[in-house]
């Protein structure tokens, strides 16, 4: 009897030694959570419950169980490097399409030959579906997906509307409009331009000349000291302003004819609404370069357009549109919203990362690879996003290190050795006793 339960604490021991060994070997790897043998005494109870003289049988490994508490967080320069500081697990899945779901805390994440963002053993990160705003549109775990990152170049969108927000010098001297000419500055009183884009992505330069407006001219029949004509160039080459007021003027001394907008301002200098016309718009300018014609609205009325004396300044002048762009990088926030970004200032939103967490963690079952697979002992899966409920944050350019205790498991190895010495000499001391019984004549 005392040969086996000598051996059970052999046994039991041995496991210690190679669950305290597995630690120490994975101290480097990223995302591993160190596990514990658990044990149990052996107790033989008879139907009628034990004697007082009984006397136990031994050891017996009860669980090995992993803890899950949470790893130093090791910064790197890899954008697509994730940490979870907190609760949760990265969803994975082994391919494109199907259910074969598995959960890792290793954030070592990369991009394959497809743009499918996937792990070092080629399982893809799933993403919950945003919209075009970042907003999560589902956070079922049926619904989630790989995330693909976009083609190098980004889609560009043509301009269709600029917003001018600019104070014009109400002590401007006053000129006639049929004077205008782009080509001599004395013609004008302000001008400014920016960049609009077509369909396909080409730039134009967009010009604007203001004409602080003469008293009695053909457009002022009012006399209103408080009138402005605003002309617009495309590339050089007037373009009218639908609905606009017909004035006849020079381009480079050639007498044109071209449809200008009117400003009116309040005498406290803020804009008279409405315009006129009222709504400010070059409508469907044809391009030579086989683009679509171009129609831009001129917002002056959102931006704060004054008119006082003071200095001619600009204050908003930016276009809705762009042009192709180039990937440059990716931006993953804390709660797991990852971008895209391009080098016309775009950021497409990819997806929300999905979070999963269990009720008992414990209960996972170790798939090897630091990942896991819900069980039935762990409960059904909890899924969310970043920063939610009970989900930690997302580190980008970051992971979590082992949770591993160096010191600690030394101490444990060296324990284990004693415990397993231990019990040898047990054994050693009952051959021993056996020897001398053998031995009575």
């Amino acid at each position: 009897m005392s040969f086996n339960t000598a051996l059970s604490g052999l046994q039991a021991a041995t496991v210690d030694l190679s669950v305290t060994s597995n630690n120490i070997a994975n101290v480097a790897t990223t995302g591993f959570k160190g596990s514990r043998a658990e044990f149990g005494d052996i107790f033989e109870i008879s139907p009628f419950g034990s004697t007082p003289t009984a006397v136990g049988s031994g050891v017996k490994v009860t669980s090995v169980s992993q803890q899950f508490d949470q790893g130093n967080l090791k910064f790197t320069d890899a954008a697509l490097d994730m940490a979870i500081s907190g609760q949760g697990f990265f969803v994975t899945n082994k391919a494109l399409a199907g259910s074969d779901i598995s959960y890792t805390r290793a954030g070592q994440f990369r991009a394959d030959n497809a743009g499918y963002i996937t792990n070092s053993t080629g399982e893809y990160l799933q993403a919950f579906p945003v919209d075009a705003n970042g907003n999560v549109t589902s956070t079922s775990l049926n619904t989630t997906v790989p995330i693909q990152l976009p083609a190098s170049t980004g889609s560009p969108q043509a301009s269709t509307e600029v917003e001018v927000g600019i104070n014009l010098n109400a002590s401007s001297t006053a000129i006639d409009p049929a004077l205008f000419d782009p080509t001599a500055s004395n013609t004008y009183s302000h001008s400014t331009s920016t960049t609009v884009y077509d369909s396909l992505g080409a730039s134009h330069v967009l010009s604007y000349y203001f004409v602080h407006d003469l008293p009695g001219s053909a457009t002022n029949g009012a006399n209103d000291p408080n009138q402005w004509a605003v002309f617009t160039y495309l590339d050089g080459a007037e373009v009218d302003v639908a609905g606009g007021t017909a004035i006849g003027h020079f381009n480079g001394g050639v007498a044109v004819a071209q449809d200008a907008a009117l400003l009116n301002f309040n005498p406290d200098g803020s804009l008279g609404i409405p315009t006129s016309p009222a709504l400010i718009q070059n409508a469907g300018v044809a391009l030579t370069n086989g683009a679509s014609p171009l129609t831009v609205t001129h917002d002056f009325a959102n931006n704060a357009t004054t008119q006082y004396a003071t200095g001619f300044s600009v204050s908003t002048l930016s276009s809705d549109g762009y042009a192709t762009g180039r990937l440059t990088g990716l931006d993953i926030s804390e709660t797991g919203l990852m971008r895209a970004t391009f080098s016309n200032g775009i950021a497409t939103p990819l997806g929300q990362i999905a979070m999963a967490d269990f009720p008992n963690s414990q209960g996972l079952r170790s798939l090897g690879d630091t990942s896991w697979r819900e069980t039935i002992d762990s409960g059904a899966v909890l899924t969310g996003s970043a920063g939610s409920c009970r989900f930690g944050l997302i580190q980008s350019g970051a992971l979590e290190t082992s949770n591993v205790d160096l010191t600690q498991q030394l101490v444990n190895l060296i324990t284990a050795q004693r415990n397993f010495q231990a019990n040898a000499r047990s054994i050693e001391t009952s051959n021993t006793i056996t020897d001398t019984v053998i031995q009575i004549r």
